[in-house]
């Protein structure tokens, strides 16, 4: 691999104590348990791309969107436990954005096409609730609550015919936004 690609790969490299210190564990890829790496881990630094770090393991849990920058004391700053146990490298992406989001599962009920980020559905579509989407082209976040706030999810492309039956019951997806090549 030339040096140049070498340089668009990501890389995260997680701490156990804060400011950057104890032992670390560098990553570049996907990794669906980390404990064997670190017990517990208090800050991180993203040296290249997008990450979504995860406190459970197989990218289960509660999910966190970490961009470019350091995160010397990220777990008390966003109200994380100190067991990440996985993270997903999102990949770089420079084409259009398309999604398909339902007011009900299977693809039911009312439908609407984003192709941009939407901070409300309320207000926009008059759709008091997203439960199941189909994520054409680019990848996006999905917040529970409008404006970007709450608990979030990573949606890559593919067909979520439930949100409920992926583990996600009792959440409602209000806002959505995509993960543009900016963050990079």
């Amino acid at each position: 691999m030339t040096s140049s690609g070498m340089n668009m790969m990501s890389k995260i490299v997680f701490y156990e104590d804060r400011n950057f210190m104890g032992r670390s564990y560098e990553c570049m890829s996907d990794c669906p348990d980390m404990s064997s790496y670190m017990s517990r881990c208090h800050s991180c630094r993203v040296e290249r791309g997008c990450f979504m770090v995860y406190d459970r393991t197989n990218y289960m849990g509660n999910q966190y969107f970490m961009r470019r920058g350091e995160y010397a004391d990220y777990m008390s700053m966003m109200g994380m436990s100190d067991c990440i146990r996985s993270c997903r490298m999102i990949p770089m992406y420079r084409g259009n954005y398309r999604m398909r989001i339902y007011e009900r599962e299977n693809f039911g009920g009312q439908m609407y096409e984003l192709m941009d980020d939407c901070d409300n559905i309320m207000d926009r579509y008059r759709m008091s609730n997203c439960m199941s989407c189909n994520v054409m082209d680019g990848h996006w976040l999905m917040y529970e609550q409008p404006h970007y706030r709450g608990r979030m999810m990573y949606m890559r492309p593919g067909e979520y015919r439930s949100f409920m039956n992926m583990g996600w019951s009792g959440m409602r997806f209000m806002s959505m936004r995509r993960i543009m090549d900016s963050y990079y």
